[in-house]
């Protein structure tokens, strides 16, 4: 009798809702997700980083409508716009899912006022940096402006490839390639562009 017992109480585990593959199956959908939000503190430290990295780009970019008067850097500041405000707005949303700080603005003031400018963030100007930009115009304003988006470009570029050796976040090391790949050819754009003035 116990041993007829016992094989039904073995039955009962082993079939039904409870059954090994049910588990199995459990166990790996709730492990799908993992790898698209997995990240480690260089993803977390690329995108607080790399969001003020670009307001500053998008920042020096706005300057261009009314300061340049060259269509060719007009064209490449608006663009630089379109493509790097959907990526901070990408890079916010990560930080709010990894539970991690907003942005890497904290950071900022040291930045400004410390001896080291981009010690943390490459490429990054300085307050007196873009002052002058501010204060530019015309054939100065567009030759200061490439020379200062190649330097801030190269500097995102950098980051950019740290993230991709040590991060692990699958979305933002593709983030970190995309910004690779179109920065790099911006850099190539600007250079060009520099030889005609």
């Amino acid at each position: 009798m116990s041993i007829a017992a016992t094989g039904l109480v073995l039955a009962g585990c082993s079939n039904g809702d409870g059954s090994p593959h049910n588990g199995m199956s459990m166990m790996s959908s709730s492990a799908a997700p993992a790898p698209a939000s997995a990240h480690n503190a260089a993803d977390v430290t690329f995108a607080q980083a790399m969001i003020p990295h670009h307001q500053q780009a998008i920042e020096m970019a706005g300057l261009a409508a009314s300061r340049s008067s060259n269509p060719k850097v007009k064209d490449l500041a608006s663009r630089i716009q379109s493509a790097q405000d959907p990526e901070i707005q990408q890079m916010q949303t990560w930080l709010t899912q990894w539970g991690a700080a907003p942005s890497g603005m904290p950071s900022m003031p040291e930045m400004n006022h410390g001896s080291m400018p981009g010690a943390s963030m490459p490429g990054m100007m300085t307050d007196t940096d873009m002052q002058k930009l501010q204060q530019a115009g015309g054939a100065q304003f567009d030759k200061m402006f490439l020379q200062m988006m190649v330097h801030h470009h190269q500097g995102a570029v950098e980051m950019a490839k740290t993230e991709l050796a040590q991060g692990s976040n699958t979305d933002a090391k593709a983030l970190a390639r995309r910004i690779i790949d179109s920065q790099t050819a911006e850099i190539t754009e600007m250079q060009q562009l520099l030889t005609t003035m």
